[in-house]
């Protein structure tokens, strides 16, 4: 059967209706203390359970342990846990002294309570080991060519950084045609990036800016400020993960951005397409 997290409803249904898997009943609650409760009352029979949650929250965290251990405690046989979007994966190294890698530290727990994890595009695939076994990344960039539009004039697919460029050029090969390149970017804070202009020709043509993860929106409003200065036509963002937190909407529409089409391995309003298909063909 499927088990949902509280982050991952309308993907759980998906991935059950690809796999002609049985829907689990998920019961969450809240105790006046804020601690979480989070259970399955129908589990009789079930040999091999798929948890899917995104870890999109600490509450999300221990939501997702504690439907592991319902598992286990039933006595399924098979717990496969799915990530459509792995918390705390960016922080998958010590980057000053004192801090921890809290990506080792949430794989290792959820560790505990599966036999199986597949992940969805993880910033860093790194992350992959930390899990034990180790974890499976399941590639969806391909799934964001389908929202866009058939008519895109000479298209140009740009990530904002060299190290992003693998996904632009997939969402190409997948569309069908067009030109990849990618912008220098700096990353000075969390919020402050510097943008380097790219070479690539954009006058008069479709531009889609591909990245896996859009937080608050800063590294695409400064690259498509940048698209803006050169007369691109219309430009179209897509992301595997649309975080989109805090007024990164408002940064995006005014940076002249036609539309934002994401996945729904978090859910939100621009998610536009299913990575439901490709979790299917992996498991």
């Amino acid at each position: 059967m499927i088990v949902s997290g509280s982050a991952s409803q309308a993907l759980a249904a998906s991935l059950a209706r690809e796999l002609e898997e049985p829907l689990a009943p998920v019961d969450s609650e809240r105790f006046p203390d804020g601690e979480l409760l989070a259970s399955i009352p129908e589990l009789e029979g079930s040999k091999r359970a798929i948890v899917v949650a995104s870890t999109v929250s600490s509450d999300a965290h221990v939501e997702l342990l504690q439907l592991q251990d319902a598992l286990g405690e039933a006595g399924v046989d098979e717990i496969v846990t799915v990530l459509p979007y792995m918390g705390y994966g960016r922080q998958d190294r010590q980057f000053d002294v004192g801090q921890p890698i809290s990506a080792r530290a949430v794989a290792r727990a959820i560790s505990t309570g599966t036999d199986r994890v597949v992940t969805v595009n993880p910033h860093e695939t790194g992350v992959c080991d930390f899990f034990e076994p180790t974890a499976s990344a399941v590639d969806a960039a391909g799934q964001l060519a389908e929202p866009l539009p058939a008519d895109l004039a000479d298209p140009v697919f740009l990530s904002p950084d060299a190290g992003a460029v693998g996904l632009a050029e997939t969402v190409r090969d997948a569309y069908g045609t067009g030109e990849t390149d990618y912008f220098e970017k700096t990353r000075h804070s969390g919020t402050e990036v510097e943008i380097t202009p790219s070479d690539v020709g954009v006058a008069g043509r479709d531009v889609v800016v591909t990245d896996d993860i859009i937080a608050t929106g800063s590294t695409m409003s400064e690259a498509i400020a940048v698209l803006g200065e050169r007369d691109v036509g219309r430009v179209f963002v897509t992301c595997i993960h649309p975080l989109l937190v805090r007024n990164a909407y408002t940064k995006l529409a005014r940076a002249g951005v036609e539309a934002i089409y994401g996945t729904d391995t978090i859910e939100r309003q621009a998610s536009a397409v299913s990575v439901a298909p490709v979790l299917a063909d992996h498991l």
